[in-house]
C-alpha cells in the first residue's frame, strides 16, 4: 500500500512540477462531475475550505481550472477543468494505462481475474473518499 501511495505522489510530481496529489484528485473530479463548487470538493474529500482553496488558486494559475457562474443561481461559482486540464488528465491516462499494461503484459488470465476482484473488493469496502 505505501508503494501505491507513493507512485501516486510521484503522479502529480510528473504531470507537473507544480502540482500536488491533492491538486491532480481535485482536477480529476471535476473532470469526473463536469465541474463542482469549491464546498462540494471540501465536503466530499473531507478538505478544510482554505485547502482546496489554496488547490484551486494553483489550479487556475497553471491554466487547469476556470470558474463559470451557475446557470441556476448566478451567485454560485462552478469549477470546470479547462480544455487544458481535460487534455492534461487525457494524457496522464494515457501515460497509466500504458504503464499499467508494461507491467501487466506477462500475467496469465488466472492472475489478471483474481487481482482485478481483488481490486474490485478493496474498492467497494472504501468508506470515506480519500
Amino acid at each position: 500500500m505505501t508503494a501505491f501511495a507513493r507512485r501516486a505522489r510521484a503522479l502529480a510530481a510528473r504531470v507537473h512540477p507544480e502540482l500536488s496529489l491533492v491538486s491532480y484528485t481535485l482536477l480529476a473530479h471535476l473532470e469526473e462531475r463536469q465541474g463542482c463548487r469549491a464546498t462540494d470538493l471540501a465536503a466530499y474529500y473531507m478538505l478544510d475550505k482554505s485547502t482546496v482553496s489554496r488547490q484551486v488558486a494553483t489550479l487556475e494559475s497553471l491554466g487547469f481550472v476556470e470558474r463559470r457562474l451557475d446557470p441556476a443561481d448566478h451567485r454560485v461559482q462552478v469549477l470546470h477543468p479547462t480544455a487544458k486540464g481535460t487534455e492534461m488528465l487525457a494524457n496522464v491516462t494515457a501515460s497509466r494505462r500504458r504503464a499499467f499494461h508494461e507491467r501487466l503484459s506477462d500475467w496469465d488470465e488466472a492472475d489478471l481475474a483474481r487481482f482485478a476482484d481483488y481490486l474490485s473488493r478493496y474498492n467497494a469496502s472504501q468508506t470515506d473518499p480519500a
